[in-house]
């Protein structure tokens, strides 16, 4: 017996240092929370009965799975501890019985517990001189650079009573409505995607080039001290206080609660709302507010004792795989989805996951048929984790991707050499290609329509009001008297017609840059888009200009630079232009000389937010009066404009002695330039 006990130990911990390795190290785990949390509680129920068995090296006694990884290590002034976790009430009550049989009696501080990338930053006289990963909570990576990319993060403190030392403890997070536009766009790169928003942020800072970090729209909340001297303070709230005044990113999700009740009514509250909160949560910490009973509660080998997590439900479930389908996009593309029984996950009930692409499937191993894991967070689409093997019977079959296309009944094909998706190459008629081309050109991304979502997309091809794109702007309210999305069960127009033309009137005159978009090129976006307008000023030049013209344009390349020619190589295509212009759609950008070159020659790089520029206002700012926005500082760069929490491009700038500038000081270049 006793061997077998030893032996199940061994086994165990083995097991979750390999999971830990790929989760902390790798950033590719293998396996759901709720499993390893699984076997977390195994080993600590079998380690709690048996402790003359423990291993000297369990993995209950490290801090974050023990691992360091690439970038250069540095130790921590102040150990970095883990939290201890509970799943139920019961467990949190007795937790709170253990508490106050120490005699302690006090407010509690509840919190929501942030799913991300836990960060140590270290302040000197006020100055971010070091940010570090947890590590094995001793030792972390130093990852300072590209935590200076983050907006949100000062660079140096601001207010009163700075310590001369501060370590400051948070997590850096990937916010959820970017989740779905990064995966988005290192799908259409063939690159692969992050398997959940933990991944995005951890893989995002742990790049090795700054910009690729700086490119990702990370962000952070503190929620906690280490080291520290030079300042006191007595409660967690009132640190929460003095981390704001400095200037650091803290929640405003926190609540000093009286008694256990209060407690447990944060928790439910959260539970409740958990998809509404702009980050991943994953439960509620709940800790000692005084911080002279923490320092007599003190600390296990790896954790507070005066403080503990809540842990909610998994939000991974089980369903059956009944069969995968195919999906078109607006460029063709076809992506297999998991139809499944439905079931409840996040508070929705679903029947479909996404599965990405057949690679995907395969690498997964996935049969239809099988019982699989899928997994759901805030307004993520849901998606098929990992199959349930050992339910399997037999009667489960392999996903063939279809050589048809299912909407129009076109051979599928590869478009290019090496591309690695199928795509139907009947892009004019294809409905699904239609109705999300439409889709796209209301989209926020495009030319920001009021009412072209995806059931009026798909009411203008069904009522056959449009037959592709390039009828959508000749439309009138005529047009819609026989269309049930458009009119009233009594026949009467409805106020969405009205509201439609008006978003297309205005529509007509959005910038040149936004009209590209709308035309869903492959591979331009704003930021080619943009250049491609401010060089050429109107659709026409850009037809006329060769592709080597094209790809010699800072923020366009070759690779954008084929698509184009391409598309524009095609009848339909120019047909599409010639219904736009027609319909009064402006094709053109106004002209140059209308705005006074004030930047001509100059190089800007703008770091930070500013208060009355959105970023394509910025980018469109200094290219309209003849400059160049750089996204890299360098010894080319003439000014920096530095905005709120402006990153790792300041500090190069002071060393490259780059003047810098300010708002104001950028609204005064703009106008008057450095005449």
């Amino acid at each position: 017996m006793s061997a077998q006990i030893r032996h199940k130990i061994q086994e165990l911990s083995e097991d979750i240092r390999d999971h830990q390795f790929k989760y902390y190290v790798l950033d590719a785990p293998t396996i759901t929370d709720a499993a390893f949390d699984k076997l977390w509680n195994q080993l600590l129920a079998l380690e709690s009965e048996y402790p003359q068995y423990k291993l000297e090296s369990s993995p209950t006694l490290e801090v974050g799975g023990g691992f360091a990884t690439a970038f250069t290590q540095h130790d921590h002034i102040q150990k970095m501890m883990s939290l201890d976790n509970v799943f139920d009430s019961d467990e949190l009550t007795t937790w709170f019985e253990r508490i106050e049989k120490a005699g302690v009696k006090n407010n509690w501080l509840c919190e929501v517990k942030v799913d991300g990338l836990a960060i140590n930053l270290l302040y000197e006289n006020g100055r971010l001189t070091r940010a570090l990963t947890r590590g094995n909570g001793v030792t972390g990576e130093d990852v300072t650079l590209n935590i200076k990319t983050i907006k949100s993060i000062p660079t140096e403190l601001t207010g009163k009573e700075i310590p001369a030392l501060l370590e400051v403890r948070g997590e850096v997070f990937f916010p959820l409505k970017s989740f779905d536009e990064l995966n988005d766009s290192l799908e259409e790169a063939g690159k692969p995607r992050f398997a959940n928003p933990r991944n995005a942020a951890a893989g995002s800072l742990r790049q090795k080039d700054p910009k690729i970090t700086a490119s990702r729209p990370l962000d952070v909340v503190v929620h906690g001290i280490g080291a520290v001297t030079g300042v006191n303070f007595n409660l967690q709230s009132n640190a929460y206080e003095l981390l704001k005044g400095w200037g650091l990113p803290t929640s405003s999700r926190y609540k000093v609660v009286a008694n256990r009740k209060e407690v447990l009514t944060f928790i439910d509250e959260y539970e409740k709302n958990r998809h509404n909160v702009e980050h991943e949560i994953d439960g509620v910490v709940i800790k000692v507010n005084e911080l002279d009973v923490q320092n007599t509660l003190g600390f296990t080998s790896r954790a507070p004792k005066w403080a503990i997590a809540y842990k909610y439900p998994p939000e991974e479930v089980s369903t059956k795989l009944l069969d995968i389908k195919v999906s078109v996009g607006r460029t063709g593309r076809v992506t297999p989805f998991a139809y499944m029984q439905p079931v409840k996950v996040a508070g929705s009930t679903v029947t479909n996951a996404t599965l990405h692409n057949a690679q995907e499937i395969i690498r997964k191993g996935i049969l239809i048929g099988d019982t699989v894991l899928i997994r759901k967070a805030g307004d993520v689409i849901p998606e098929v984790l990992a199959p349930v093997i050992e339910k399997r019977d037999g009667s489960e079959k392999a996903f063939v991707m279809p050589s048809k296309c299912p909407n129009c009944g076109s051979k599928l094909r590869a478009m290019s050499e090496g591309d690695v998706d199928i795509r139907c190459p009947n892009s004019q008629s294809c409905p699904a290609q239609v109705v999300e081309r439409l889709f796209y050109i209301g989209s926020r991304s495009a030319l920001d329509i009021d009412v072209l979502g995806y059931e009026a997309a798909t009411a203008l091809l069904a009522d056959k009001l449009v037959t592709d794109e390039g009828d959508l702007f000749a439309l009138t309210l005529k047009d819609f008297g026989k269309s049930d999305f458009f009119t009233k069960k009594d026949g009467s127009r409805s106020v969405i017609a009205d509201r439609f033309i008006t978003g297309l009137e205005l529509a007509k005159t959005r910038p040149l840059w936004r009209i590209l978009v709308a035309l869903s090129i492959r591979h331009v976006g704003p930021t080619s888009a943009q250049a491609l307008a401010n060089k050429f000023g109107s659709i026409t030049n850009i037809q006329k200009a060769s592709a080597q013209e094209l790809a010699d344009i800072d923020g366009v390349g070759a690779v954008i630079a084929d698509a184009i020619v391409e598309w524009f190589d095609i009848d339909w295509h120019k047909q599409i232009i010639k219904k736009w212009e027609k319909a009064g759609v402006s094709l053109v950008d106004a002209p140059k000389a209308n705005i006074k070159q004030t930047l001509a020659g100059l190089t800007i790089v703008v770091t930070g937010s500013l208060n009355d520029f959105k970023r394509d206002e910025i980018t469109e700012a200094i290219t309209s009066r003849g400059g160049k926005a750089s996204a890299s500082v360098s010894s080319k760069t003439d000014f920096v404009v530095a905005g709120e929490a402006a990153g790792s491009k300041l500090d190069k700038a002071q060393e490259l002695g780059i003047t810098i500038l300010d708002e104001a000081g950028f609204k005064v270049l703009l106008e008057k330039g450095i005449n």
